[in-house]
């Protein structure tokens, strides 16, 4: 009892202090748009700030808020009355903005939320909605380099130059794809290649006037011819050959490359139209390009022939290198370089048709048709690709600042995480294609100036779109890494988790395994590039055998091409291959991942997600479905209040028949005056027939409004239902029961805090009633001291007496004096004591459920006195 009376007085302490809320703060005044703000329901009676609302002496609120207007909002457990804005609030534009930076730039790395899991929330989400943003801009952005035309016009190039036959009444493989020898290719570029480069005639012998192929795409400048030899004496002959074999021509090495004039350059017949191209130019003279072939890497220089705008010239040209041996067995290789421009659809098509002479002879052809976009912005969507370029360019700084927050607040711990790396390399891939669409624009335009200036001219676009497949490569990545960077913002769900969590869990496990598969498979690879490489085209390279075991693996074999190599080795081969390999590590591998995989889930599923997104959005839906039915409550309330508050029936309703008919229904005193209030236009207190009509008309419509938010809300969670299914709640970022929150289970949040008004109302009363009886119990105990007193008092007067009486004192003066300072000393002490025993009720007793102090007297000391005074 003692402790529950200590609680109670500091309870009252608190409230005599302001730290009880006035009755509008505890109701939120019929509105509870506040509580949105909150993270977490209280789970105790909450209790509000003092500079809420200003108070007046006695302890009510001076400041009573509008009606229908929240003044709480609920954080970490504690319901909290919105301040208003003071002085000490008011900021400048300047720390506005700085604030407003930070929230810009504010990620779950660089905020500590001090368990604020709402506030981690709402970051976790800002970030992923930013990150969309962007990587939506970024497939538009790679989704607009490419097309379905571009495909389409590569096809038809490749079956114009590449599969048009040699010579009429040729085999279909007589084409360029089925060259095998030096032959071949002159047939080549005295027919199908000049065929394919000048359509001069209409499909009615008509002329047609350019150089336009398949009349709509035109070639710019002139097709350039450019072969690539070795010098005679460049191998070694063995002594028992060298009296037979007097000229040796080694594999094509820069070492090696023949750089002296021959055939027609050594007669001194400048006169012939083809006379450069006896002489050997270096990359620089020629601004050429190396190039990369299916034997070897080739050099950018070399023996130099530009084709003419029309077919006559450039016909008589190739006559004139053929009927002098242009090419002769130091030949390791041939380019043929063009470009192509087609305006309907804005594309640059490149290319370069390329035959490679190998020291073993015959002829290895290849082809490059790399078809680019070069002018980016002709058409109004090019326009708008821009305006997402530019956007993109301002992410890319946003994040730039981001990460380097980061890496300023975690210094080289920031590298230690594999998401902040993709962040790091989907930067840097991000500047350099900046960058590159820098120069690309820039080189464009000086080529195509030159062209302008001399048609006639060689444009080498071959190195310009060489670096557009780079830049597409690297774009290409830069999407892909984009993509595995959406793991980093969906972490917080423990079902995306799994998959890095399987690959951490079982990295030792794999990495071991590795050892022992690639001890196995590059044996296996060995054997068959020793075995095979001679005569399978899988095989003729350890590299190739290395990607043909990988593709046995998955089932693309050629078994008949093995066991037509080796009929003994080769069916062996394959079968212990397919038995170790396929049967025994492959399935071990999978157990391994199979086994962590079902350890990580089972340990996933007793774990608790930081919050799920489906429940985060069904939370909102349940909190605001639960504010619109609390506020449409109260309207039903105060109509039902209106209606029986006329207990008279005088079609007036005085404030004081409102008051209680609503504090019974559990509103709060200012609740009650800010309604009132509003309708009561004449200010006497009473509502006459006239304001009870506009206030009904009023309620009426707000009650229909608010029917009608409630109605989309329920089809709005209804909808979002029947798309998903919730599987986990927000345990660790509500502090009370789940079911709370949700209709139709338990009492809503805005029912319990009624609830808890009303208890905390209750809890008051009785510590104030508590009080009194203690202070009561304290004045029976002085009354009952004040009696022993008098009694002790009365008998010494009588023993004082007697003793006068037997001392032969009987002097009337005497005894009148004694008894006079006696009965005097008496009333002094009975005074001292009834003053102390006042005080002490006066500190005992509470102020009144209406915050006002009740003045409590004590009885009178001549109440008390006046019976003893007598019998005195």
């Amino acid at each position: 009892m003692a402790d529950r009376r200590g609680q109670l007085a500091a309870h009252d302490s608190d409230m005599e202090l302001g730290q009880r809320p006035g009755s509008a703060a505890r109701s939120g005044a019929w509105d509870n748009r506040g509580y949105d703000h909150g993270g977490s329901r209280p789970t105790s009676p909450a209790r509000l700030d003092a500079s809420a609302y200003a108070r007046d002496s006695y302890g009510s609120p001076a400041a009573i808020p509008s009606e229908m207007e929240s003044e709480m909002y609920v954080q970490g457990g504690t319901v909290r009355a919105v301040a208003p804005a003071g002085p000490e609030q008011q900021t400048g534009c300047w720390n506005k903005f700085k604030r407003f930076i930070r929230g810009l730039w504010a990620t779950r790395q660089t905020e500590e939320f001090h368990g604020d899991k709402e506030q981690y929330v709402k970051t976790t989400l800002r970030e992923l909605f930013t990150y969309i943003i962007f990587i939506v801009i970024l497939c538009i952005l790679t989704f607009g380099m490419m097309g379905s035309t571009m495909y389409y016009f590569t096809k038809v190039m490749e079956d114009l130059f590449l599969d048009s036959s040699l010579c009429c009444g040729a085999s279909s493989d007589s084409n360029y794809r089925g060259m095998t020898s030096m032959a071949d290719w002159w047939k080549f570029s005295r027919g199908p290649l000049l065929d394919g480069l000048y359509w001069t005639k209409w499909y009615n012998q008509n002329n047609v006037s350019g150089a336009y192929i398949y009349y709509e795409n035109k070639m710019l400048g002139v097709p350039r011819i450019r072969q690539l030899k070795v010098k005679n004496d460049s191998c070694t002959v063995h002594d028992d050959f060298k009296n037979e074999i007097l000229e040796c021509f080694d594999s094509y090495s820069e070492a090696v490359e023949e750089k002296e004039p021959y055939g027609l350059g050594l007669k001194g017949d400048n006169t012939t139209a083809t006379w450069d191209a006896w002489f050997y130019k270096d990359s620089d003279d020629i601004d050429g390009s190396g190039h990369r072939g299916k034997i070897t890497n080739y050099g950018g220089g070399g023996y130099v022939m530009d084709l003419n705008l029309t077919r006559p010239s450039s016909q008589a040209k190739i006559m004139d290198l053929f009927n002098n041996l242009w090419t002769d067995r130091g030949t390791r290789v041939v380019f043929i370089d063009f470009t192509v421009y087609n305006a309907n659809i804005n594309l640059f098509c490149v290319i370069r048709l390329t035959a490679e002479f190998p020291p073993t002879g015959g002829l290895i052809p290849s082809f490059n048709f790399r078809t680019v976009k070069l002018l980016r912005y002709v058409t109004n969507y090019d326009y708008f690709i821009m305006a997402c370029e530019g956007l993109y360019v301002l992410f890319i700084i946003y994040y730039i600042i981001e990460e380097a927050l980061e890496i300023k607040r975690h210094r080289l711990g920031y590298f230690k995480s594999f998401s902040n790396i993709l962040d790091i390399t989907v930067i840097m891939l991000s500047l350099a294609a900046i960058a590159f669409n820098v120069y690309r624009t820039l080189k464009v335009e000086e080529l195509l100036d030159q062209i302008l200036e001399n048609p006639e001219s060689y444009a080498d676009f071959e190195f310009l779109a060489w670096a557009q497949g780079i830049y597409n490569d690297m774009v290409a990545i830069t999407v892909f890494f984009a993509w595995i960077k959406v793991f980093k913002y969906i972490s917080f769900n423990k079902t995306m988790t799994q998959l890095s969590s399987t690959l951490a869990r079982c990295a030792k496990d794999i990495a071991g395994f590795l050892v022992m598969f690639f001890i196995i498979f590059f044996a296996y690879a060995q054997l068959g590039y020793l075995v095979f490489g001679t005569q399978v085209k899988d095989f003729h390279t350890f590299a190739d055998a290395i990607f043909t075991l990988f593709r046995i693996i998955l089932g693309d074999f050629d078994f008949n091409a093995l066991e037509e190599a080796n009929r003994v080795l080769g069916p062996m081969f394959f079968i212990t291959y397919i038995l170790l390999v396929f049967f025994v590590l492959l399935n071990m591998f999978l157990a391994i991942i199979n086994d962590t995989y079902s350890e990580v889930k089972e340990e996933i599923a007793q774990q608790k997600s930081e919050f799920e997104i489906g429940d985060y959005f069904k939370k909102g839906y349940n909190k605001m479905l639960s504010k619109l039915q609390f506020k449409r409550d109260k309207i039903v309330d105060i109509q039902k209040a209106l209606a029986a508050a006329d207990v008279d029936r005088d079609n007036k309703v005085d404030f004081e028949e409102w008051r209680q008919d609503l504090k019974a229904r559990g509103h709060a005193d200012a609740e009650i005056e800010a309604v009132f209030a509003k309708y009561d236009l004449d200010g006497d207190r009473v509502l006459d027939a006239a304001e009870q009509l506009q206030m009904q008309a009023d309620l009426e419509g707000q009650k229909n409004e608010l029917s009608e938010e409630i109605e989309e809300v329920e089809k709005a969670r209804e909808n979002h239902a029947a798309h998903s299914k919730s599987r986990a709640s927000f345990h660790d970022m509500t502090s009370g029961d789940e079911d709370d929150d949700r209709p139709g289970h338990g009492v809503s949040f805005e029912e319990f805090t009624v609830l808890s008004r009303r208890v905390d109302r209750m809890e008051h009363s009785i510590g104030s009633i508590v009080s009194k009886i203690d202070a009561v119990l304290v004045k029976l105990e002085a009354m009952e001291r004040a009696k022993l007193k008098r009694r002790e008092t009365m008998g010494k007067l009588l023993d004082s007496i007697t003793e006068d009486e037997r001392a032969g004192r009987t002097e009337d003066d005497l005894k009148r004096e004694q008894m006079e300072r006696l009965v005097r000393e008496e009333l002094e002490r009975w005074d001292s004591e009834a003053s102390i025993s006042n005080a002490s009720g006066r500190g005992n007793s509470p102020a009144s459920g209406g915050g006002r102090p009740r003045s409590r007297q004590s009885r009178p000391p001549s109440a008390d006195h006046g019976p003893s005074g007598s019998n005195a």
